[in-house]
C-alpha cells in the first residue's frame, strides 16, 4: 500500500483528529475583537468548491436547528443578490486560488459584507491581508479533501465567538473524541473484520456505491462519501437523501433490476438526528428496493452531538474509499482529471 500511495494520502486521512484539535486550538487564540457580533449578522454565506465547499454544508446541516440566521452555501461564480453589510461571508479555498471562490469573495467585499477567509495562502490569502480580514490559516501540503478539519473548524469557532452558535465549542470537543475513536477501528493497521471500513470496501467491491443518508446530516455525509469514492478510488458513486428520494428515485429501482443488482450496492448512513419519521422511511424503502441491488449495507454514526456524528460518518467514507483504491490498485492521492481540466480551462497544453 505504501508504494501505491505516492502522496501518503493515508497519512493525511489518519491525521484528521489531530487536525481538528489543532485548528480548534489555533482559532481559540484569536482575539475576541476580530470576530463579528451576532447583532450585526442577518445571514451567513459560505463560498467554496469541492473539499472546501462541503464545509459550508456541514455548518448548514449541523446548525439548522440552532443558528438564528439562515446559511446559504454557494458553489458557483455568482454571489447571492442579498449580500450586504449584515451578511457574514466565509470564503473557503484551501489553495487560495479557486476561481469561483475568488469571484464571489470580490463580490462580497464590494457589497460591504463581513468576510472571513479560510485558506492556506494563494490569491485569497493575499486578499485577506490586503483587506485585513479575519483569516484562518490551513496547514500546507494537504489535498483539499484531506483538510476537512482545518476548513470546518473556523466556521464553528466564528459562529461560537460571534454568539450565534453557543454549543459549537462543546460540539467540536465531542467531534475530536469521536474521530479519534473511529480511527482506532479503521486505520490501516487494523485488519480483517475488526476494521469496518475494510469490510465495507470488500463488500462494495467493483459495484457502484449508492449512498443514502437521512435528513440534512445524512445527506451531507452521503455527498461526502460520493466525492471520496470519486476522488480517492477514482470510481463512480451515487448519493441521495431521505425523505426527498422517496418522492422520485424510489421509482427507479425495479424496471432494470436484472442490471442494477449487478451494479449497485446500497450504503445507508444512519445517525441519531434523522427526525421522527425518517427511520421508518429508511426501513420501508430498503425493503422495497433490496431486490434490485447487489447488497444493502448500513453504517451507524458514533459520537455525541450532531457535529461529531456527521464528521464520524464522513470519516468512515474517507477510510472506505481509501481501501477501495487500494483493493483496485489505484493511487488515492493524485486527481489527474481535475488538474487536466484546470489546464484546459487556462489554455495550457495538456
Amino acid at each position: 500500500m505504501a508504494s501505491l500511495d505516492t502522496l501518503d494520502f493515508a497519512d493525511a486521512v489518519h491525521g484528521l483528529p489531530e487536525q481538528v484539535a489543532a485548528a480548534h486550538k489555533a482559532a481559540g487564540s484569536i482575539p475576541a475583537d476580530r470576530f463579528p457580533a451576532a447583532d450585526d449578522v442577518d445571514s451567513i454565506v459560505v463560498c467554496g468548491m469541492g473539499g472546501s465547499g462541503i464545509s459550508g454544508d456541514v455548518l448548514a446541516s449541523v446548525g439548522r436547528r440552532a443558528l438564528p440566521v439562515p446559511v446559504t452555501v454557494v458553489k458557483d461564480y455568482d454571489a447571492p443578490a442579498f449580500l450586504g453589510s449584515r451578511t457574514l461571508v466565509f470564503a473557503q479555498s484551501y489553495s487560495g486560488d479557486t476561481e469561483e471562490t475568488l469571484t464571489t469573495t470580490h463580490a462580497a467585499l464590494d457589497a460591504g459584507a463581513t468576510v472571513v477567509a479560510v485558506t492556506s495562502g494563494g490569491a485569497l490569502g493575499a486578499l485577506a491581508r490586503e483587506h485585513d480580514l479575519l483569516h484562518f490559516d490551513c496547514p500546507a501540503g494537504l489535498q483539499p479533501r484531506a483538510a476537512l478539519g482545518a476548513l470546518v473548524v473556523p466556521l464553528f469557532v466564528t459562529a461560537k465567538r460571534a454568539g450565534l452558535l453557543p454549543d459549537a465549542h462543546a460540539w467540536l470537543l465531542e467531534a475530536e473524541k469521536a474521530l479519534a475513536a473511529r480511527r482506532d477501528s479503521c486505520a490501516t493497521g487494523v485488519t480483517g473484520d475488526a476494521n469496518p471500513a475494510r469490510a465495507l470496501a470488500r463488500q462494495i467491491g467493483r459495484t457502484v456505491p449508492l449512498v443514502y443518508g437521512g435528513g440534512p446530516l445524512g445527506g451531507v455525509a452521503a455527498m461526502r462519501w460520493k466525492c471520496d469514492v470519486n476522488e480517492n478510488a477514482k470510481a463512480p458513486a451515487v448519493w441521495n437523501v431521505y425523505p426527498e428520494l422517496d418522492h422520485n428515485e424510489i421509482c427507479g429501482w425495479g424496471q432494470h433490476g436484472d442490471v442494477t443488482r449487478q451494479v449497485f450496492t446500497l450504503v445507508t448512513l444512519r445517525h441519531d438526528f434523522e427526525g421522527e419519521r425518517v427511520p421508518e422511511r429508511i426501513a420501508a424503502t430498503t425493503g422495497l428496493i433490496d431486490e434490485a441491488l447487489a447488497a444493502t449495507l448500513e453504517v451507524r454514526a458514533h459520537g455525541e452531538g450532531p457535529l461529531a456524528q456527521l464528521l464520524d460518518l464522513m470519516y468512515v467514507g474517507d477510510w472506505t474509499s481509501l481501501y477501495l483504491a487500494y483493493d483496485n490498485e489505484v493511487d488515492p492521492g493524485p486527481i489527474d482529471a481535475i488538474q487536466q481540466l484546470k489546464k484546459e480551462l487556462a489554455g495550457e497544453d495538456l
